[in-house]
C-alpha cells in the first residue's frame, strides 16, 4: 500500500513538471510583464488596438471592415510665436531693471537658489550603477534566494551631501544698481538651502543670514537694510575680508565656497586684500568673484582693489544678469574640482 502511494506522488510529480513551462517561473515572469506592458501601450493609446488588430478581428468574426480615414492634405497650422517675459529677462543688465521686472525675476532666481555645490560625503548607500565600494551584506542577502550562490555583486556608492556656501554682496553705493537683485538671490538661496551664510560688505562686514531668512523677500531685504549700518556708503574689502578670516573662518572657511559679488572698488590697502584673500583661499574649497562690469567687453581689472584680489580667485565671472548667474549655479554644480 505504501508503494503504491509513493508511486503516485511520483507520477503526479512528473506530471507536474511536464506541464511547467520551460524555463521555469522565470519566463513566466517575463510574460506576465510583457502582458503588463501591452495592457499600459494600449491605455495611452485610448484603449483601442491598434486599427491591423481590430480589422484582423471583425474580419475573423465575420463583420464589415471599419471605414478608413481619407487622407486629405491640410494645409498646416501656423501657430503664433510663443516666449516668455521672463525669457527676455535672462540677457538684460539688473541695472536696467524696473520694480515690475526685480518682482518678475524672483521665480527665476528662486529656481536658481535651489542648486549648489555638492560633495561626497563619508557615508555610502546602495546604488544600482557607478559604486566604489563592493557590498557584502546585499550580496549575501540576495544569495540566500539562489540556492547559497551569489549571481550579483551589490555596490555602495557615496551619499552627495551639500557643500556650505557662503555669498559675500557687495551693499556699497558703486554696487546700489546690482545689490538689490543680488540680495534677493541670496535671500533665496538662504530660505532654500541649509548650509548657506549671506554677509553685506561695505566699510564692515555684517552677518545677514538670519534676517534674509523667510517666505516673504520684501520683507527679508527690509530686515537686512536695517541691520546693515553702512548701506549704500564706502567699500573696504580687504578689512571686511580680514573680518570673514578672524570671526568666521573656522565655521565657515573650511571647506566651504565663497562667492564674492563685488565691482572691486576698494578704499582700503590693496596689500592687505591680497594677503587676506589669500589666507581665504588657503581655507576654503574655492572662492569665486562675481564683477558686473566684467560684462563690457573692453573691461580690464585696473582698480587696485580687483587687481590685487583677481590672483587669489578661482574663478572670475559677471554678475550682471540672470544668464551670468545660470553660470554660476552651473559652476557651482559640477564645474567646480
Amino acid at each position: 500500500m505504501r508503494g503504491r502511494c509513493l508511486a503516485r506522488r511520483r507520477a503526479a510529480r512528473a506530471a507536474h513538471g511536464a506541464l511547467r513551462p520551460p524555463g521555469g517561473p522565470r519566463r513566466l515572469r517575463r510574460g506576465l510583464r510583457r502582458g503588463v506592458r501591452r495592457r499600459r501601450r494600449r491605455r495611452r493609446a485610448g484603449g483601442r488596438r491598434p486599427r491591423r488588430r481590430r480589422a484582423a478581428g471583425a474580419a475573423a468574426r465575420g463583420l464589415p471592415d471599419p471605414p478608413r480615414e481619407r487622407a486629405t492634405a491640410q494645409e498646416p497650422v501656423r501657430l503664433p510665436a510663443a516666449y516668455s517675459d521672463v525669457e527676455l529677462l535672462h540677457d538684460k543688465d539688473f541695472a536696467a531693471y524696473t520694480d515690475a521686472e526685480r518682482a518678475l525675476a524672483r521665480a527665476a532666481l528662486r529656481r536658481l537658489a535651489r542648486r549648489g555645490p555638492v560633495r561626497p560625503g563619508r557615508r555610502t548607500r546602495p546604488v544600482r550603477r557607478g559604486g566604489t565600494r563592493p557590498d557584502l551584506r546585499a550580496t549575501l542577502r540576495e544569495a540566500v534566494g539562489h540556492g547559497g550562490e551569489p549571481t550579483t555583486l551589490r555596490r555602495r556608492g557615496p551619499v552627495v551631501t551639500p557643500r556650505r556656501l557662503v555669498l559675500v554682496v557687495d551693499v556699497s553705493g558703486s554696487m546700489a544698481p546690482y545689490a538689490r537683485v543680488l540680495l534677493q538671490y541670496a535671500q533665496a538661496a538662504a530660505t532654500a538651502r541649509a548650509r548657506v551664510e549671506v554677509f553685506a560688505l561695505g566699510t564692515r562686514l555684517t552677518r545677514v543670514t538670519r534676517e534674509l531668512r523667510g517666505r516673504d523677500p520684501d520683507a527679508a531685504l527690509d530686515r537686512a537694510a536695517r541691520a546693515v549700518a553702512d548701506w549704500s556708503g564706502g567699500t573696504r574689502i580687504g578689512a571686511a575680508i580680514g573680518q570673514l578670516n578672524r570671526e568666521h573662518g573656522r565655521t565657515l572657511g573650511r571647506g566651504s565656497t565663497v562667492v564674492i559679488l563685488s565691482d572691486g572698488w576698494d578704499r582700503g590697502e590693496p596689500g592687505l586684500l591680497a594677503a587676506e584673500m589669500a589666507r581665504l583661499r588657503r581655507s576654503a574649497h574655492r572662492v569665486i568673484w562675481l564683477n558686473p562690469l566684467r560684462a563690457s567687453p573692453d573691461y580690464e581689472p585696473l582698480a587696485r582693489g580687483m587687481a590685487a584680489a583677481l590672483p587669489h580667485t578661482d574663478r572670475f565671472l559677471a554678475g550682471h544678469s540672470l544668464r551670468s548667474l545660470q553660470e554660476l549655479v552651473a559652476l557651482l554644480e559640477g564645474g567646480l574640482t
